[in-house]
């Protein structure tokens, strides 16, 4: 509600359309990782699956967000709020039937908020999201909870669609510039109720930036993150229609050998199962999945039912997202997190 203010606020004063996402502009590393404030959205999403000493599965997810609102060029105002930072942080934890969260909105500047344009380095406050070396940092001091976690990279980003160019839709310029680092290697401390863990894991990171990422009628997305077993990858998605059908589809599978088949709206596909309701929201989930993707049948089963994300004083969305396992047949052969939009109200990314 708190962003929707500002926003509504700010939209008045009219600005120029943001820089569209246009195919054959192929990504330049380590500049891509950093930040893109000529487009309207971006994201950088790191979920995963940790351990503690004693061996109990917990799921992560850490996610920072700009976003550039109609301000007129030219002002001249220090205060203007010409981007926007967002935060949101949760630890899915199973043993004890909780769902830890927190979040974080703020205007960039003044030393609060930032996201460096030439590589890898968000923050708001003491929350940071960065690179340093070849490695990755997330040091989340959320109320509750809190994660300091450092994350190694396998080799080298995984671009999505064609060469990073990834469509959302049937429109050209419904799309994003979209790359993702499965694999990566985690180790770091978690804090639950002031009590301080080591954990290892497994993690997936995620930067996608776009102007134009849902076309008219799209109400939300169904995504998966899924690292395979022996290096293999799978990120899949769909964007829905407002009767829960597909209006597109995609994704990227990498093969234990490395090389790499990109997936499109006829080879992708995701059927529902078993659906939760949130005693919070109201909201209903489907939170067993059967994904089709390539040669791939994948089922998918939550780690707990409960990973319901209420971001209404940042994002004002509501959303599921949580972590999951990956079956083929009874063999399980990943494990990975599933992204839920728009399924109490349509989605809106501005």
């Amino acid at each position: 509600m708190i962003l929707r203010i500002m926003l509504a606020a700010l939209s008045v004063l009219s600005l120029g359309a943001a820089a569209p996402v246009v195919p054959d502009r192929p990504l330049d590393f380590p500049r891509d990782r950093g930040s893109h404030p000529e487009f309207a959205t971006e994201w950088w999403y790191v979920t995963g699956w940790l351990r503690n000493a004693e061996g109990a599965p917990l799921g992560f997810q850490v996610t920072f967000f700009r976003i550039r609102p109609d301000l007129a060029p030219g002002n001249p105002s220090a205060f203007a709020a010409t981007q926007i930072l967002i935060a949101h942080a949760a630890l899915s934890d199973p043993d004890h039937g909780r769902l830890w969260t927190d979040q974080r909105v703020a205007r960039a500047g003044f030393g609060v908020a930032e996201a460096g344009e030439t590589d890898t380095r968000v923050f708001i406050d003491r929350w940071r999201f960065e690179r340093r070396g070849n490695n990755y940092v997330a040091t989340i001091p959320g109320r509750d909870f809190g994660l300091q976690l450092d994350l190694e990279p396998s080799g080298p980003p995984l671009l999505n669609g064609i060469q990073g160019y990834s469509r959302k839709g049937a429109a050209p310029d419904a799309a994003s510039y979209y790359y993702s680092e499965p694999h990566l290697a985690v180790s770091g401390r978690i804090v639950r109720a002031g009590r301080t863990e080591s954990v290892t894991g497994e993690a997936w990171l995620d930067h996608e930036w776009s102007s134009d990422y849902l076309e008219a009628g799209a109400v939300g997305w169904d995504w998966i993150g899924i690292d395979l077993e022996h290096g293999a990858a799978l990120m899949a998605f769909r964007i829905r229609d407002r009767a829960g059908g597909t209006r597109w589809a995609g994704g990227t599978l990498r093969r234990p050998d490395g090389s790499v088949r990109i997936l499109g709206p006829t080879e992708v596909s995701f059927t529902p199962g078993k659906r939760w309701r949130s005693a919070r929201t109201g909201i209903d989930y489907p939170v067993t999945w059967t994904v089709h993707a390539g040669d791939l049948d994948l089922t998918l089963e939550p780690l707990m039912e409960d990973q319901e994300s209420d971001s209404r004083l940042s994002t004002g969305a509501v959303y599921w997202e949580g972590a999951v396992r990956a079956f083929e047949g009874r063999q399980q052969v990943g494990r990975g997190y599933l992204e839920l939009t728009g399924y109490g109200e349509p989605l809106k990314l501005r």
